[in-house]
């Protein structure tokens, strides 16, 4: 309960973008805990876990997505989402660690790049 009350407030308070720096670490976290759930056969875990980061991947990530303003950035951001999204639901069908690996490897160069744009961010946020 305590977490789940912490975990409102930082959301409150935080910006668009740690929001989606949130998002991005949700996502890695939960494919994390799939590739744990998967090896240890815990398929009700690795189910759920997947499920999450598609989630996030999809009603976050890629809906958030301003196609318009956004140029080749967003189209490319959106193919890529939805490319792992895919990923995701053939590694829960064959129970295929590799390709969590894989949407790992994928998403994370993302969650990076985001991390080191954050200052540029805030001075333009302040300003």
């Amino acid at each position: 309960m305590y977490a789940q009350v912490g975990l409102e407030t930082e959301v409150e308070a935080a910006s668009p973008h740690q929001l989606v720096l949130m998002l991005f670490d949700g996502f890695l976290e939960s494919v994390g805990r799939a590739r744990l759930a998967m090896q240890a056969k815990l398929i009700e875990v690795k189910c759920q876990q997947i499920g999450r980061a598609v989630r996030i991947l999809d009603e976050g990530l890629r809906a958030a997505l301003d196609l318009e303003a956004g140029g080749d950035v967003a189209h490319n951001l959106h193919a890529l989402y939805s490319y792992v999204i895919s990923r995701l639901t053939l590694a829960n069908l064959r129970n295929d660690v590799s390709i969590l690996e894989e949407a790992d490897r994928l998403i994370r160069p993302i969650r990076e790049a985001w991390v080191e744009i954050g200052p540029q961010v805030a001075r333009g946020a302040r300003a």
